[in-house]
């Protein structure tokens, strides 16, 4: 319950801040300045903890019939989280210091303009793996209406962040917006159903530890 409500939390306040960071520019083409850079590497570090340990929540909870998708799901996920944090990691306390700022072919290597090695790690994290977590992690939900919303809602995010890898086959980055609505748009409401679905499944489950106890 907590992983899905903070993920659906630090996304929205994610999605605030790159907002305002692209709102402060005054051309598309100037990468996102301060403060809003840091800010925005420090939420995807927390934000991707929380991601794992609600993957390891819904293999938790997964039926034993599909339960090799729910651990898919929080390996791909836990792939997502060592990327994408050691990009990002490494942007934050390395990327920006002076010492690198006259570096031959560094922007090649720690920037956010493609093509850049870090670029290309970082696509690799949320059009990749990303997807593939989330979308084995849809079998898992079934049955009511609020598992089958879930569900519905798990695979549009997936295909969506799919999606998001035709930036890199047309070379055009523009196109990896659309990645961008499936892990920023859509999945975090699917996090935060997955909270009250966890929720509803909790006086069930207390009731079975005493009866078991």
């Amino acid at each position: 319950m907590a992983a899905g409500f903070g993920s659906g939390l630090l996304s929205a306040v994610y999605a605030v801040t790159l907002t305002a960071g692209l709102l402060s520019l005054k051309s598309r083409e100037e990468p996102i300045g301060e403060p809003y850079f840091s800010i925005l590497e420090m939420l995807i570090l927390l934000l991707m903890p929380l991601l794992v340990g609600l993957m390891v929540a819904v293999h938790a909870c997964a039926p034993e019939g599909v339960k090799v998708f729910s651990l898919l799901s929080l390996v791909f996920m836990a792939v997502t989280a060592g990327l994408t944090c050691s990009v990002h990691f490494l942007l934050l306390t390395v990327g920006r210091r002076a010492e690198f700022a006259g570096v031959a072919g560094m922007p090649l290597i720690l920037s956010f303009r493609w093509p850049s090695v870090a670029y290309a790690l970082d696509i690799l994290a949320w059009d990749g793996f990303f997807p593939l977590a989330v979308l084995c992690a849809a079998p898992v939900f079934s049955g009511s209406r609020l598992a089958l919303s879930i569900r519905g809602l798990l695979i549009a995010s997936g295909v969506l962040a799919l999606a998001g890898l035709s930036g890199v086959i047309a070379g055009d980055m523009r196109l990896r917006n659309i990645g961008i609505g499936g892990y920023l748009g859509v999945f975090p409401v699917a996090a935060v159903l997955m909270a009250v679905f966890f929720k509803r499944q909790l006086p069930a489950a207390v009731l079975r530890t005493r009866i078991n106890a």
